[in-house]
């Protein structure tokens, strides 16, 4: 069973800052030990018909400096992959560029991910809703990973109160990070409400 509060805090989550290309980034981190081995793991990250199967319909030219077109969503340029240990592709959504790096490892009987989503540091929607905004959709797909990887988790998972609860308990986590990462105390509390309640009014969308 995947329990709501479980799932939180099985993350845990970092908010920086990096210059690269001459451009300064805000990084968030992602870091969670997984119930499958590596090699699992890299399945479930890169096979298009898994990826549909807790993410999101993938297309395009799926290699090595390929383009990659996720349904209703990002799109970008695979600049490296390297099975089954790293995969770095551009995020491409709009008129927003980033970047996002995601590693797999080894962890005790299982495997660790590490997801990094790099954002240009003057983004407007950073300044307007925080790391969350990007951060709880990325722990919604963390829930949808686990969920795939464990069947029978998925079987005891209410979509409509325990999505709502998530979500809300996914933003705090992300205020928490935020001010971990030097954020103003009030401006990541403004930041994160923002995000919650957007995130919140989309779950009850969905639900209704």
């Amino acid at each position: 069973m995947v329990e709501v509060t479980g799932q939180i805090e099985a993350v845990r989550r970092e908010v920086g800052r990096q210059r690269a290309d001459g451009a300064d980034r805000r990084v968030l981190t992602l870091t969670q030990d997984l119930p499958a081995s590596p090699d699992e793991l890299w399945a479930a990250l890169t096979t298009p018909d898994r990826l549909a199967a807790w993410f999101l319909p993938v297309s395009g030219t799926l290699r090595e400096g390929g383009r990659f077109q996720l349904e209703g969503n990002a799109g970008g340029t695979i600049e490296s992959c390297v099975p089954p240990s790293s995969l770095a592709v551009t995020w491409e959504l709009g008129d927003a560029t980033g970047r996002v790096l995601v590693t797999v490892g080894p962890a005790g009987d299982g495997a660790r991910l590490r997801l990094e989503h790099h954002v240009d540091a003057d983004d407007a929607t950073w300044a307007d809703y925080g790391p969350g905004a990007t951060g709880v959709g990325w722990d919604l797909s963390l829930l949808g990973l686990v969920l795939h990887l464990s069947p029978e988790a998925a079987e005891s998972w209410d979509g409509d109160d325990d999505g709502r609860w998530f979500v809300e308990l996914s933003g705090e986590a992300w205020h928490a990070a935020d001010v971990a990462g030097g954020a103003d105390t009030r401006e990541a509390r403004a930041r994160a409400n923002r995000t919650i309640e957007a995130y919140v009014a989309g779950e009850d969308e969905d639900g209704g």
